[in-house]
């Protein structure tokens, strides 16, 4: 069974969010080994420059890095990623196993972002869209569209 893992920066904080995620991680059970894995965010004051956000993000950057399993399938959600439609999804999670591949990582950052590096490393630049929505609310989505990928993968009434 395929190992998905959502590895990302900081906690959520509203219980309507974490509920929503623990009802998707119940779901995704079914369909594969799911976990989330939630890292420290680091700390920046009010209005951060352009090089404490940089330091920031390379600090979290390396600590990301060194949760990827080695060999694994990376998925950096960042913007100027590759936008995927539901079908699409479906397939990257169809062919990973198919790759060789028995654990796919999927990359949140913080609100200010993913380090370089982790880009790199990453065999998927996924965008969730072209509209801006709340840092927290994108592993909501996120979770969704993996369990929906699952649905239309085997056929599930879910993604109609």
């Amino acid at each position: 069974m395929l190992g998905v893992t959502v590895l990302c920066v900081g906690r959520l904080k509203e219980e309507y969010l974490r509920e929503a995620c623990a009802e998707y991680a119940k779901r995704l059970g079914a369909f594969c080994r799911f976990q989330v894995l939630e890292l420290e965010e680091e700390r920046l004051p009010q209005s951060p420059s352009d090089a404490q956000i940089s330091r920031c993000l390379e600090a979290e950057g390396r600590r990301l890095l060194e949760k990827i399993p080695q060999g694994a399938f990376a998925a950096a959600l960042c913007i100027e990623g590759k936008e995927l439609d539901s079908p699409g999804l479906a397939r990257v999670l169809e062919e990973t196993p198919l790759r060789g591949k028995s654990q796919m990582v999927f990359v949140i950052g913080s609100s200010w972002g993913l380090d370089d590096e982790v880009k790199r490393r990453a065999d998927l630049r996924l965008s969730m869209s072209r509209m801006t929505f709340p840092h927290q609310l994108a592993r909501v989505m996120l979770l969704e569209q993996i369990y929906r990928g699952f649905q239309i993968s085997t056929g599930g009434k879910y993604h109609k």
